[in-house]
């Protein structure tokens, strides 16, 4: 990733992911993203349709939108190899993840917002594991776009 894609990255959290059907037909769901530690992260769950065509085939594209009116007509655009993080760390990944991703809401210290309401960081974890979340993380291939 060269620096020019990483400070394009962020500031721009909302994409779509498109991944591969077993039909070959692309399959598109909007996603949030955020570099962690140098690394492109979304978060997911097992029983997401993506999930089961990522694990078949682990090719996937992010359109990465434009932020803000003043550049909403930028874009970047991200071939990728998608490896699936699903292991006994997935809700402490997760935990890394939203920390990044929801920095600029400033949530209560010692929490983490889900569905609109802070939670405490062992309470979001539990969270994280009954839905039994896991983070894609995006190896890019390759990168274009306005941006």
């Amino acid at each position: 990733m060269n620096q020019k894609v990483a400070d394009y990255l962020a500031g721009h959290r909302a994409a779509a992911m498109i991944t591969i059907r077993p039909d070959g037909s692309p399959h598109a769901a909007r996603c949030g993203i955020a570099l962690v530690d140098g690394k492109l992260w979304s978060s997911g769950t097992r029983s997401r349709r993506r999930t089961e065509y990522l694990r078949r085939d682990p090719r996937c594209t992010l359109f990465v939108f434009g932020a803000t009116p003043e550049d909403q007509f930028s874009y970047l655009s991200l071939d990728t190899r998608v490896t699936v993080l699903d292991g006994p760390d997935a809700a402490e990944l997760n935990v890394r993840l939203f920390t990044v991703m929801q920095e600029p809401m400033n949530p209560p210290e010692g929490s983490l917002y889900w569905n609109g309401e802070p939670l405490q960081l062992d309470a979001f974890r539990r969270a994280m594991i009954d839905e039994e979340r896991l983070i894609y993380q995006f190896e890019i291939t390759r990168s274009y776009g306005m941006f």
